[in-house]
């Protein structure tokens, strides 16, 4: 038989407006909005609070005892438990703010304070 020249592979757009790939430049690729309204990729994720979740997952604990499913009610209880570690970690940290805001404000009453007694000691120099 005969050989043949070995063809060159014509790459084809796509749609792709004939981007090369390996041509050594950062080319940003742009993907095609794929999300309707601009929602997140985690759209599995609810917008619950962590109280609402946990009072849902309690209740669905007993929902799961009194039905007699031991294993499923554990394992709401534990998703309930979680929630309530949450809830308490954000109690936690707005009491701490609120002390630290609480110490600021005082801290910046007793200087304005010192600063204004400082003030009249060096008045009352200047008179006598």
């Amino acid at each position: 038989m005969f050989q043949r020249k070995p063809r060159r592979f014509r790459r084809r757009s796509n749609g792709r407006n004939h981007m090369s790939h390996g041509n050594g430049t950062s080319q940003m690729r742009m993907r095609p909005k794929s999300f309707v309204n601009d929602q997140s990729r985690n759209s599995f994720r609810t917008s619950l609070s962590a109280e609402k979740l946990f009072e849902k997952y309690s209740s669905l604990a007993k929902e799961a005892m009194t039905s007699g499913d031991k294993t499923l009610s554990e394992n709401y209880l534990q998703h309930a438990d979680h929630f309530m570690r949450i809830i308490e970690d954000k109690n936690r940290n707005r009491i701490q703010n609120k002390t630290e805001m609480v110490d600021k404000s005082v801290h910046n009453e007793k200087t304005s304070a010192d600063i204004n007694n400082a003030n009249l000691s060096e008045e009352n120099k200047n008179k006598k």
